[in-house]
């Protein structure tokens, strides 16, 4: 590439991401693009090229603000209080940014779009984690980024999509079609790996956004958890061929010999599968791990060397993975398969299965509850039952193996079911697949991930301090028959401790001791303010229809400290106060 060629693509870039550029302050100094196909990645989206270039931006911007001004590595060492906090700030800041990348950049959406959040990580602990470790800043289900018109009627439905128990998803789709708006549905994780990020870990925290062209079946906020196999499309291929059904329930020794009849001659212990691993998950998936053993495959251990020369991890991080499923050669020629199996949290694990259309992998998976105490295929079973069925307690105490069950344990996972049920997740189905969570037969994607950090499946590297004040960022836009790996160089326009200013929600700011009554107010501080009541205490607040109403009651302390809920408190009451037009939405409980 010439120096005019090089000089005009980072002024294309530059005008095409302006919006999110400025939003950051952030001067774009270059960028280096490699794809996996010989025309660009827009040329094969659903989006027009500048949507496509700004998610690419603000997956990027996402994974600079966060790495920078996230207290990355902050947790370490800590004690499960402090490492908390510094989990949920982390979660704070990536959302944040994500947030308002998003919102800057549907200002040039055409007139009658909209994007809204259908799926998002962050709702529930994981395993190992306690309840106060739920509950973490997100973008969930329902925030609806548009032009102001569009925005204000697509909130409207959702609204009463969440409100009306008689309004299915199906009226609220059909609705939307009537007047002739289309609603992109997006699957959310703002910052995946958080612990690793808290930690201070090399390798894995990254943004990971995928944007589909229908909304996502979903009608309340949902996370829990689902099993999920990914075995390289060939495979799959070679089982149907064989008239055998490959998919999650499938017994793993005809996984192994379908691979066998992909790949003549391989040899077991190159066969490799990727699964979640720590004493937390042996009751789930100690009987899958002995399965695989059992067959004499190589089931990946902390440290194992990926093609890219970077060592995994398995603690965490079920969707980055599914980039390595499929075959290579080694340096003797030897042939190596790399799949994924297990389970992971409902959001993670439909945008993994939504990337089938996208690489040459297949994906099916099943729906769990939250509980770790069943294996896997106690828990699918499980979740195919029906809780209002009279002989419900008898067939769950059958799945336990006829251990009787105290009442509360009966309960909890009827509830489980029928949260899955209200939330219009697909259940009653043998296995489930990507296309189950969208309305329409034919179905696009467009994911956009930002590494903060290495990433050992894809070689992919994290934020790169280039000089002062410069830095360069890797992102992935991936789409039907389309991929490419992006690096930008970006300048910070201000110095370091002001440049944290732009990528700190307000409220942060104000819960760490900035005086607000100091600060010049704008009117956008009204949206801001709204927007991060939203990401970070969703679960204290009570929408009636243009009003937010905050109840301080319902946040726990373990989760946001009291000392901290107070600040807010007070800022809300004087911004309510002192600019009570602006903050006419707000009512305090």
């Amino acid at each position: 590439m010439t120096d005019t060629e090089k000089r005009n693509l980072v002024a294309q870039w530059a005008f095409d991401t302006r919006p999110v550029l400025l939003r950051f302050h952030l001067w774009l100094e270059d960028v280096e693009v490699e794809r996996a196909q010989t025309e660009p990645v827009s040329a094969f989206s659903f989006t027009p090229r500048g949507i496509a270039r700004c998610l690419a931006m603000t997956s990027a911007a996402t994974a600079l603000g966060t790495r920078l001004f996230g207290d990355y590595g902050g947790g370490a060492g800590k004690d499960k209080a402090a490492y908390n906090q510094v989990k949920k700030g982390a979660d704070a800041i990536s959302a944040y940014v994500m947030s308002e990348g998003l919102w800057h950049l549907t200002r040039t959406l055409p007139e009658n779009h909209a994007i809204m959040v259908s799926l998002g990580e962050g709702l529930m602990p994981k395993a190992g984690e306690t309840p106060e470790m739920g509950a973490n800043p997100l973008l969930g289900f329902g925030r609806v980024y548009a032009r102001p018109e569009v925005a204000r009627l697509v909130d409207r439905a959702v609204r009463r999509l969440l409100n009306d128990p008689s309004h299915s998803f199906d009226d609220f789709y059909g609705w939307l079609q009537k007047r002739g708006i289309t609603v992109w549905g997006a699957a959310v994780d703002t910052l995946e790996n958080t612990s690793r990020f808290a930690e201070g870990k090399p390798t894995g925290p990254m943004a990971v956004f995928h944007l589909f062209d229908s909304p996502l079946t979903m009608s309340r906020p949902y996370e829990s958890y689902m099993g999920s196999l990914t075995v390289p499309r060939a495979v799959a291929q070679s089982a149907e061929r064989a008239s055998v059904l490959l998919d999650y329930r499938t017994p793993r020794r005809q996984v192994v010999e379908a691979i066998e009849a992909t790949y003549p001659g391989i040899r077991r212990e190159n066969v490799h599968v990727w699964t979640l691993r720590g004493k937390s998950r042996v009751a789930r998936l100690g009987k899958l791990w002995e399965e695989w053993k059992s067959l004499g495959v190589d089931l990946v251990e902390d440290g194992w060397k990926a093609p890219s020369g970077v060592a995994v991890f398995t603690d965490s991080g079920t969707y980055a993975p599914t980039f390595l499923v499929g075959s290579w050669k080694d340096a003797e020629g030897a042939t190596h398969v790399f799949l994924t199996d297990g389970y992971a949290a409902t959001a993670e694990a439909v945008q993994a299965a939504s990337l089938s259309e996208v690489l040459d992998v297949e994906t099916t998976m099943a729906p769990f509850s939250p509980s770790f105490e069943l294996p896997c295929d106690a828990e699918g079973r499980i979740m195919q039952l029906d809780p209002a069925a009279p002989d419900f307690a008898r067939r769950l105490t059958d799945v336990f193996g006829g251990r009787e069950l105290e009442v509360g344990k009966v309960e909890s996972y009827a509830e489980a079911i029928r949260e899955a049920d209200v939330s219009n997740m697909p259940l009653g189905r043998r296995v489930l697949r990507a296309a189950d969570f969208l309305p329409e037969k034919s179905w696009r994607v467009l994911a956009s991930t930002g590494y903060m950090c290495d990433d050992p499946y894809t070689g992919s590297p994290g934020v790169t301090k280039v000089r002062d004040g410069v830095y360069r960022v890797t992102t992935r836009l991936a789409t039907h028959s389309a991929s490419a790996q992006i690096a930008f160089t970006f300048r910070l326009m201000e110095p370091l401790e002001q440049a944290r200013h732009v990528f700190s929600p307000l409220l942060v700011r104000f819960m760490s001791g900035v005086d607000h009554t100091q600060r010049p107010v704008k009117i956008s501080d009204s949206g801001r303010i709204r927007n991060e009541l939203q990401t970070m205490f969703s679960q204290a607040l009570e929408h009636d229809r243009e009003k937010i109403r905050v109840h301080f009651d319902r946040v726990d302390e373990r989760v946001v400290p009291r000392e901290k809920q107070e600040a807010v408190r007070r800022v809300l009451e004087w911004y309510k106060a002192n600019h009570p037009v602006w903050f006419s939405w707000l009512e305090l409980g």
